[in-house]
């Protein structure tokens, strides 16, 4: 019955075409090409030579033997189509960029994908693993959030999954998961993505607070799928790498550093079965123990190597800033200065690299072909290069890319030192806020910082004090909101630095993003902070920049979170009048639910009237966000 339906749909070109083959032979280059029943152009590398030659002997003996020969064709046709689908073999023509950029869910005869030899080390060769094979990779984000972008107005996506997605070979069936959207649904989620998705590989981008997360991740992801390979990346691998290659959850591989030219060799490396001892910046479990492959160089990124990334292989939807949907870009990356406190500097030094803008221009192109209206511009330090920042605004206004909403942090001494030109430009450019690295407005607190060259305000090439005032007042003369970026609790704050700095801000910003020193893996503050004996808590899931973790030599911990708390609700409400005339109805639609989560554990107008303990309520805050830290 097969039989009969495969000759129905198939043999009746096949038997005229072999007929012909009887009297003239194997047509010139039939052994590459031959004709699909129904279509006029040409499918390369259906049927191999030696069927073809089988057929045609079959028909040089007639008519008899033409149909030994169509049906020898049709059984090597559909052979070969299991066999592609069993291996996930595509063709590079005929496939749409949308086919080429589409995760989709695997079919049961791809079970194992390319991973044919069983559990085996990751590190080791699989002699059956030659031919080039589409793999399953799912990569994912976090659940956890920061305090300061609450998900009710703030959902960004991952730009370094979209970056790895779009760095892998096309032929590679690629998922893109931010957790952060579904913070609520990340055991199910997980779930649903590993039945549809069928992963050979999982990729998890973490920071240091997500640490927690992403082990139980992990966990879940082994129940699931237990011969799933899991690769790990970004700031906490890198820099902790230990954390991840023993315990209940260990992993497969740590790509250490830039991700994106280290992941697509390890993918390749997979593909082909071949050793990974070559792939620099690559840490991998071999024997029972973990090899450390060199770092990896910095990559320069003018060359064009590291491409695009690929928007389309997200499968979650949801990405938000104020009711504007909003993504992400960058257009340089690193920074030469040495902040104290940075884990940028730690894990690819001091350095600033920049994407042509053409590249850049594209790719601004490409969120907006996408749906954003809004796009965060994460460079390390755009403000590094004035002229070329002034320049990159003239070039998007010139692109007609000025119709969005941009974000962009920067730094306070070239705001200062150029703003008079450089904010103008901006505004027309369609930036509207900025994230402004303040830091603190002491001395003594920047220098143990070591932030006082970034804001040092400077006339004759001589510093004149804190360019932070100056830097503000350009930029608000010219309709820019400031999201100010200070730190307080180092270790000789008192009760008084730390209010003139709250003070300032209450002065001078529009939406606080006031944190606390935080002892990240292998930055100078934390080896200043442990030397002294100020760390108090070593739960990495609070290491978010909000919750106070160390102490300093006057004031305790939990009273400088406090201190911090009771100063930034009102600070955030106030900037709600600024949201309102930036997007009315986000706020007509979302003001309870912003004020809610501001006055967590207490309420808004118990507050307002001064009718609540507040002690208290803080109390209560703290426990909901640490039930909130739970997300599997």
């Amino acid at each position: 019955m097969l039989m009969s339906r495969m000759m129905a749909t198939r043999s009746k070109p096949m038997l005229v075409w072999l007929w012909r083959m009887s009297a003239v032979g194997v047509p010139d280059g039939m052994t590459r090409y031959v004709w699909s029943p129904g279509v006029k152009s040409r499918s390369p590398r259906t049927w191999t030579p030696a069927v073809v030659t089988m057929a045609s002997r079959h028909a040089a003996s007639g008519f008899a033997g033409c149909l030994k020969g169509a049906v020898s064709l049709i059984c090597a046709g559909n052979v070969s189509r299991l066999f592609r689908e069993i291996w996930g073999r595509r063709s590079s023509r005929g496939i749409t960029d949308q086919e080429r950029h589409t995760a989709r869910p695997r079919t049961p005869s791809q079970e194992g994908g390319p991973f044919t030899c069983g559990r085996r080390d990751p590190g080791s060769h699989c002699p059956r693993s030659s031919r080039r094979r589409a793999m399953n990779i799912l990569l994912v984000s976090m659940p956890d959030s920061f305090e300061h972008m609450p998900t009710v107005g703030i959902r960004m996506p991952n730009g370094a999954l979209s970056s790895l997605a779009g760095n892998v070979d096309p032929h590679h069936r690629v998922a893109v998961a931010d957790l952060v959207l579904v913070q609520r649904e990340v055991r199910a989620t997980l779930e649903r993505l590993v039945r549809d998705q069928q992963p050979d590989l999982v990729g998890l981008s973490i920071m240091t607070f997500q640490r927690k997360t992403a082990l139980r991740i992990v966990e879940l992801l082994r129940a699931l799928r237990p011969d799933v390979r899991v690769a790990v990346g970004g700031y906490d691998p890198s820099l902790a790498p230990e954390a991840y290659t023993d315990g209940p959850a260990p992993v497969d591989f740590i790509v250490r550093g830039e991700g994106e030219l280290t992941f697509r060799e390890l993918v390749r490396a997979l593909e082909r079965g071949s050793g990974l001892d070559g792939v620099a910046g690559l840490s991998y479990r071999m024997g029972g123990a973990f090899h450390h492959n060199p770092d990896r160089s910095v990559h320069g990124l003018a060359d064009g190597e590291i491409r695009p990334p690929n928007r389309d292989a997200r499968v979650l939807q949801g990405y938000e800033f104020l009711g504007r949907q909003v993504d992400v870009v960058e257009t340089s990356r690193g920074c030469t200065f040495d902040c104290s406190f940075c884990s940028i500097i730690e894990m690819r030094g001091r350095n600033f690299h920049t994407f042509t803008f053409d590249r850049v221009l594209a790719d601004i192109r490409d969120a907006r072909d996408h749906g954003a209206r809004a796009i965060f511009l994460v460079d390390d330090n755009i403000t590094l290069n004035v002229r070329r920042f002034e320049a990159l605004c003239q070039a998007i206004i010139d692109a007609g890319l000025d119709d969005i909403d941009y974000l962009v942090q920067a730094m306070t001494s070239a705001i200062a030192a150029h703003g008079a030109t450089l904010a103008p430009l901006m505004r027309r450019a369609g930036f509207r806020y900025v994230f402004l690295g303040i830091e603190n407005i002491l001395d003594d607190d920047l220098r143990f910082l070591r932030a006082r060259a970034k804001n040092a305000l400077r006339g004759s090439g001589q510093s004149a004090g804190n360019a932070t005032t100056a830097a503000i007042e350009h930029l608000h003369r010219h309709g820019m909101y400031v999201v100010g970026g200070l730190i307080v609790g180092n270790p000789d704050d008192t009760p008084a630095s730390i209010e003139a700095n709250l003070e300032f801000a209450r002065r001078w910003v529009d939406y606080p993003y006031i944190q606390h020193p935080t002892p990240y893996p292998r930055t100078p503050m934390t080896r200043e902070f442990r030397e002294r004996g100020l760390v108090i808590n070593e739960n990495l899931e609070e290491y978010d920049g909000t919750t106070a973790v160390v102490r300093t030599e006057h004031v305790a911990a939990e009273e400088i979170e406090f201190l911090r708390w009771r100063a930034e609700r009102w600070m955030k409400v106030r900037h709600m009048r600024a949201v309102v005339k930036a997007s009315p109805r986000f706020v007509l639609r979302n003001w309870r639910t912003m004020l809610a989560h501001t006055f967590r554990g207490g309420s808004f107008l118990k507050a307002l009237l001064g009718l609540e303990d507040e002690r208290a309520v803080f109390a209560r805050y703290r426990a909901i966000r640490k039930r909130e830290r739970e997300y599997v």
